[in-house]
């Protein structure tokens, strides 16, 4: 009888172990840890970003609004701020490896360097995209002392150009905050 009791006390401990762990990491319940308001120079907002971290990754999910129609790059910078009116600020890519820029590059990619997002004819663009790096790592990085800003710049990353892809000027931006 105590071998039975002990069985099942070891088996429900395992259990609650187990959901404990696995809610907002492996779950099917998306945490999100951190979003930002996106906006242009002039102080207009244009969208969102949200980072959240599920099936034990991070992945960022982005919505603009009000762009005309093309492909624009979209990178995580190393500092949150933006101020205008060109957001430099916000400083380069989040790069903690100290990588080459691009994923077309033998040598990159930085840590912030993500695809382009492509605005329809109505204006609107969403882009959700996986980091491949560690999350506990990336997580790390993003709410550092200084924090991280996303970025929209006017024109397409080439993925390979150092060391911000040919992508032009700043157009928008956004700090990320933590999730409370």
């Amino acid at each position: 009888m105590r071998s039975t009791t002990l069985a099942l006390a070891t088996m429900a401990m395992a259990l609650c172990a187990c959901s404990s762990k696995d809610k907002g990491e492996t779950g099917s319940t998306p945490t999100i840890i951190g979003s930002a308001l996106i906006a242009t120079a002039s102080g207009t907002e244009i969208g969102t970003a949200e980072i959240v971290r599920a099936k034990g990754a991070i992945s960022i999910s982005v919505k603009v609004n009000g762009f005309e129609a093309g492909e624009r790059a979209l990178h995580l910078h190393s500092t949150g701020a933006c101020d205008a009116p060109d957001f430099t600020s916000a400083g380069g890519h989040l790069n903690p490896f100290e990588r080459a820029h691009g994923s077309l590059n033998p040598d990159g990619q930085h840590l912030g360097d993500m695809p382009n997002i492509t605005t329809d004819d109505n204006g609107q663009a969403t882009l959700t995209f996986t980091f491949s790096d560690d999350p506990d790592h990336l997580i790390q990085e993003i709410f550092d002392a200084d924090g991280t800003a996303v970025m929209i710049h006017a024109g397409p990353d080439d993925y390979i150009s150092d060391p911000a892809g040919a992508a032009g000027p700043r157009i928008a931006c956004g700090v990320v905050k933590p999730a409370n």
